[in-house]
C-alpha cells in the first residue's frame, strides 16, 4: 500500500532508493524550518552539523541515508556529513548550507560516499509528488522497521504531512528516530521552532521501546508557506496531532513487538510528572513482558509508578485496563477490585491500555511503548554481524 502525506503538501517533491541495507532519500521543499535533536552526548555527525545549520531558520531540501549512522566517526564523519549536503546541493541546484542531512544505521562505521553520491544523482532526477515516490522515500530510510510511517493532518486552510522511521533504540529525549515534517502553512521560524519543540515533548519524547536513546534522533519541520498565514495556536495543535500519529506508529512497530502499549496517567500535580510516570511504566521490562505474556500483573504497573520520582499516595491510586473498546477496573482508591478473567481478556488484542489515576492533582499525560518479546533479542543480538 502506498500513501501520500508529505507529498500531499504543496511545494514538496521527494523520492528514494534502497540497495540492500543501504538507502538514500531526497526531499525538496523550500521554506522556514526548525529542528529538534537527540540529547545523547554521543551525537552523530549529521546531528552536530544540523544543530548549526538549522539556526538559519530555512531549508531547501533534505538528504537522508540508511545503513550507516555516521556516528562516533570523529572529524572524518563530520566532513562526510558536509559532503552529503554538497552532493544534494549540487544535484538540486541549491545552496548546500540550506540542505538538511540525517543518517541512520550502524554506529562506528564510515559512510560509503561513492555510493551515496551515485544514489543522490539518480534520485535527484526523479523527484515527484506521487504516492509511489513518497513510498520509496520512506522505505529508503527504514532499517529494522517492518512498515513505513506516514501521517497527514488536514485543517481548514493548511495541511501538515510527515514521514518517519523508528523501531529500535527508542527512548525519550527526542524519540530516537528520523522524522521529516512538511506543511504548506506560512509560519515564521521562531513560532515554528516553539511549536515543534512542544509537539515533540508531548509525542516523540513519550515513546519508549527499549530505553536506549539514539545518537541520531532528528525531526525537521519545513513550512513552505504556500497556503498563506495561519493561526499559530491552531497550527500547533495540528502539528502535535501529526506527531502523535507518528509516535504511536513507532511504538507499535517496536523491534519484535506484538502489542502496542499505551499508558495514560491522570491526577498528577503537574503534566511533567504525569509524563514521567507514564514513561517509566512503558519502559519497565516487567510491565512489557507481562503485556507480551497477556498476564494482568497490575502490581507491576503500580510498582513502576512508585519509582518514577513523582510524589503520590499509593493507597489513593486507581487503575484500569483496556483493549481500546472495553475498560475494566483493577484498583479503586487503593482497593483491589480486579476481575482477572476480564483483565486477561483485555490483553488478547494488539493494543493494551492502562489508565492510572494518582489522585494527587488534575494534570495528565500519555506515553506509548510496546511489549518485550524474544524477537527483540534476536534482532539486536546480531545486529552488525
Amino acid at each position: 500500500m502506498v500513501y501520500k502525506s508529505i507529498c500531499a503538501v504543496e511545494g514538496v517533491t521527494a523520492n528514494g532508493v534502497k540497495e540492500g541495507k543501504f538507502g538514500l532519500a531526497l526531499i525538496r521543499a523550500s521554506g522556514t524550518a526548525a529542528g529538534v535533536f537527540t540529547e545523547n552526548l554521543a551525537r552523530a555527525a549529521p546531528i552536530e552539523l544540523m544543530r548549526k545549520q538549522v539556526k538559519t531558520g530555512k531549508l531547501e531540501a533534505v538528504i537522508a541515508n540508511s545503513g550507516c549512522a555516521n556516528a562516533y566517526t570523529g572529524k572524518r564523519g563530520y566532513e562526510d556529513a558536509v559532503t552529503m549536503t554538497e552532493y544534494a546541493g549540487s544535484a538540486l541546484g541549491v545552496d548546500d548550507t540550506s540542505v538538511g542531512v540525517a543518517s541512520t544505521g550502524v554506529i562506528g562505521r564510515y559512510l560509503e560516499l561513492p555510493m551515496i553520491r551515485r544514489q543522490c544523482a539518480d534520485v535527484a532526477l526523479r523527484l515527484t509528488s506521487t504516492p509511489d515516490a513518497e513510498d520509496r522515500t520512506v522505505h529508503a530510510i527504514m532499517t529494522t522497521d517492518t512498515r513505513p510511517k506516514h501521517a497527514l493532518v488536514k485543517r481548514e486552510g493548511f495541511t501538515i504531512g510527515a514521514i518517519a522511521k523508528g523501531s529500535g533504540m527508542i527512548a525519550p529525549n527526542m524519540g530516537t528516530m528520523l522524522s521529516f515534517i512538511y506543511t504548506d502553512a506560512q509560519v515564521e521560524a521562531k513560532p515554528l521552532k516553539e511549536a515543534l519543540k512542544c509537539a515533540a515533548q508531548r509525542t516523540f519524547n513519550r515513546v519508549v521501546v527499549d530505553g536506549d536513546t539514539s545518537t541520531n534522533d532528528i525531526a525537521l519541520c519545513t513550512a513552505t508557506g504556500e497556503a498563506g498565514k495561519v493561526n499559530v495556536k491552531e497550527f500547533s495543535v495540528a502539528l502535535e496531532t501529526c506527531c502523535r500519529s507518528l509516535a504511536q506508529q513507532i511504538a507499535a512497530d517496536g523491534e519484535g513487538a506484538s502489542k502496542l502499549l499505551e499508558v495514560t496517567v491522570r491526577g498528577a500535580p503537574k503534566e511533567a510528572g504525569a509524563a514521567k510516570v507514564a514513561r517509566v511504566i512503558v519502559e519497565s521490562p516487567l510491565v512489557k513482558t507481562a503485556v507480551y505474556g497477556e498476564d494482568p500483573n497490575w502490581g507491576r504497573v503500580v510498582a513502576a509508578a512508585g519509582r518514577a520520582g513523582v510524589k503520590f499516595d499509593p493507597n489513593a491510586v486507581s487503575l484500569w485496563i483496556s483493549d481500546g473498546s472495553n475498560q475494566y477496573p483493577l484498583v479503586k482508591s487503593g482497593e483491589i477490585i480486579a476481575d482477572l478473567t476480564r483483565a486477561k481478556a483485555a490483553m488478547h488484542g494488539n493494543k493494551v491500555i492502562f489508565v492510572l489515576d494518582l489522585g494527587a492533582g488534575k494534570e495528565e499525560a500519555t506515553a506509548w511503548g510496546c511489549d518485550l518479546t524474544e524477537k527483540y533479542v534476536e534482532i539486536n543480538g546480531r545486529y552488525t554481524t
